[in-house]
């Protein structure tokens, strides 16, 4: 089956070649940038892949249009931080061959303060990123975003590797932007946040990761992780209190 590499970018010139080695397999390489002030467009073109651009309409929006102008029915839908493992690679050109379902998820394991995550939120973070256009879409969420189906999805073997290039400086400012919006798109659909909310939900989701699901075995980075995604909990939710609150609602 024909398959298209699908990347949304934004300044993402340091680290897109190595992505665009990973998916040289595919038989179209889409590249949407939005606005682009680096090489970004020079190294895609470098690679040829094609390349698009469209303003920036919203991290689900934006994969939607982008997946709407690729050129097979089959899509790999990649981040420019991400890459295609071998072993993920080898599993994906065999499903095509002799495809078991129309949308699969594969574990993607995070490199976060020089260490590759095995546990806790880093790992397996399963994915779905490679689909048929007819059986999924992606949201329409600005954050956060997913693929939405019907269809049962079916499981890869093998890693999509993330490995951000950004300062922690730069990942807590973004973590603060992505629950911004989450409490911006929580306060639009009518949903409130109480005093439980807002002590409950970190807890728990410290329980859950670091001690359910092992985080304490990837040392201080996995601490780390797993303590901003608690942290993230609570501004979501605090945030979408001062909303009400300013609204006198």
């Amino acid at each position: 089956m024909p398959l298209s590499a699908v990347i949304i970018t934004r300044n993402a010139g340091k680290q897109l070649a190595a992505c665009l080695q990973s998916v040289a397999f595919c038989d179209e390489v889409l590249v949407v940038d939005s606005g682009s002030g680096d090489d970004t467009l020079a190294v895609a073109r470098a690679a040829r892949a094609t390349v698009v651009e469209q303003a920036w309409l919203g991290f689900g929006p934006q994969k939607r249009w982008a997946v709407v102008r690729a050129r097979h029915d089959w899509v790999l839908c990649i981040d420019a931080d991400e890459r295609v493992s071998e072993p993920l690679r080898a599993s994906m050109m065999a499903e095509l061959r002799a495809p078991r379902a129309r949308v699969y998820a594969m574990a993607r394991c995070n490199r976060f303060m020089g260490r590759w995550l095995r546990h806790g939120e880093g790992y397996p973070d399963w994915s779905t990123r490679l689909f048929h256009r007819e059986a999924a879409q992606w949201s329409e969420d600005p954050v956060h975003e997913k693929v939405k189906t019907r269809e049962p999805v079916a499981r890869l073997a093998g890693d999509l590797l993330h490995e951000s290039a950004e300062s922690m400086e730069a990942y807590l400012d973004k973590q603060n932007r992505y629950t911004s919006l989450q409490a911006e798109r929580m306060y639009a659909s009518g949903r409130t946040a109480t005093l439980a909310h807002l002590l409950a939900s970190p807890v728990l989701r410290f329980i859950k990761f670091y001690f359910l699901r092992l985080g304490f075995l990837d040392g201080v980075p996995g601490l780390a992780h797993v303590s901003i995604g608690c942290m993230n909990s609570f501004h979501k939710y605090a945030k979408l209190m001062a909303l009400h609150r300013a609204a006198g609602t």
